[in-house]
């Protein structure tokens, strides 16, 4: 076998094209001072004219939340000051290449300004003013753009890709001499034919060692295989430690030179129909793990319980917040048992309970968020729900109980 020849081509960024993830916990560190914190995600995609079309909206928007403080109060002077900021970074340019923009600021805290630019959309532009910065709509694109591998492989050549938010984050190629074939036949066909076999081992070994090395430094969770279907691929399922098989969700019939931009859209194609499909089952998990008073919670106040207790290993949350229900008086009670911040809310509806579900999913669960697209079975629940890692004594946690049933805080004290 040739010696191989193994390239790292790491993508390079621009300062403000953090990583969602990264930004996120950015925004996870800031410290609420009962200031007005803007929180703006915009659809920086262009017009046929290659024009954006957020600068009106930011413009009205900023004005008429404004005029929400009264004038000359401190809270108005920082929303001016972020109004100002804000405006004068939209107009100075935002790269045409961006798909979405999402800007938080609060100049009374420290001139408090992030920037993310991402080559994922928003759905739609939206203006948010909290105590903290809003985190649901970049909580919601990180897991619809969740990172994964792609092995793009024939019989000397192998290239891996990590996609993550609709963009390339990192690369690796390899590529062995090139097997080559004589017009013989009897004894020595074979031979040569077991040269081959032998050659197509090795450089199969060869993309799984680069392979587990990038899962392990990209933090992959899943793996896309593509190219030759017919003898590297079968190679790769045959040798891949249990690991790595247990991560691929796909194989494509992608030529070795498909071009990069391709392979990012049919393996995201692939990658979305996984996911409806393990949505849907996390879904019935959730289900019957509920209804069997198992490790299960359901609906907005039980699901903040145990996401306030740790307990939550995943929580399954309806992508729309119009699809939450829950008793206001319920949930503002469930917020001050766990020391929520109502008094500083400037109110409690869809959004800022989303908000606070993602955040102490994040900060108190270190729970994985999964958006549920179609979620009709969820809203039977109230649109939300956890499945937890373990139950809790009573001398543990400050159960919520629901005063028109039986007191036994539901789910979350181990009976």
């Amino acid at each position: 076998m040739s010696t191989a020849e193994a390239v790292l081509d790491r993508v390079e960024t621009t300062p403000e094209a953090v990583a969602p993830e990264e930004l996120m916990q950015r925004l996870l560190a800031f410290d609420p001072l009962g200031m007005p914190v803007i929180s703006l995600y915009l659809d920086a995609r262009v017009d046929q004219h290659g024009k954006h079309q957020f600068l009106t909206f930011a413009r009205k928007q900023l004005a008429d939340r404004g005029k929400s403080y009264s004038p000359h109060s401190a809270e108005r002077e920082s929303f001016e000051e972020d109004f100002v900021r804000i405006v004068r970074y939209l107009e100075n340019g935002v790269p045409t290449s961006a798909q979405g923009l999402a800007i938080f600021a609060c100049s009374a805290a420290n001139d408090y300004f992030e920037v993310g630019l991402f080559d994922a959309p928003f759905e739609r532009n939206r203006l948010f003013v909290y105590n903290q910065p809003h985190l649901y709509p970049l909580a919601r694109l990180i897991d619809h753009y969740r990172r994964y591998a792609v092995v793009l492989a024939n019989t000397n050549r192998a290239q891996i890709f990590v996609f993550a938010a609709a963009r390339t984050i990192d690369r690796h190629g390899l590529e062995n001499l090139t097997t080559k074939r004589a017009d013989v036949g009897g004894w020595v066909q074979s031979r040569y034919h077991r040269h081959d076999e032998n050659c197509y081992l090795l450089h199969a070994n060869e993309i799984i060692k680069m392979l587990e090395r990038t899962v392990a430094e990209d933090a992959v969770e899943n793996i896309i295989l593509a190219g030759d279907q017919e003898t590297v691929i079968p190679i790769l399922q045959q040798r891949m430690p249990k690991a790595l098989s247990d991560m691929v969700i796909d194989v494509l019939s992608l030529g070795i030179n498909t071009a990069e931009q391709e392979v990012l859209e049919q393996s995201l194609e692939a990658f979305r129909a996984h996911d409806r499909l393990t949505d849907m089952q996390k879904v019935e998990e959730l289900l019957s793990e509920y209804r069997a008073d198992n490790l299960a919670v359901a609906g907005v106040p039980e699901t903040l319980a145990a996401l306030s207790n740790g307990q939550a290993q995943e929580m399954l949350i309806a992508a729309s917040p119009q699809s939450l229900q829950y008793d206001k008086a319920e949930v503002e009670k469930v917020l001050s048992m766990y020391g929520g911040n109502t008094e500083t809310m400037p109110v409690l509806d869809r959004n800022t309970i989303v908000d606070e579900l993602v955040r102490r999913a994040k900060e108190l669960s270190a729970a994985h968020i999964t958006f549920v697209e179609d979620a009709t079975r969820l809203e039977q629940l109230g649109g939300v729900g956890a499945l937890l890692r373990y139950r809790i004594s009573a001398e543990s946690a400050a159960p919520y109980e629901d005063p028109r049933a039986t007191p036994r805080a539901e789910a979350l004290i181990e009976t």
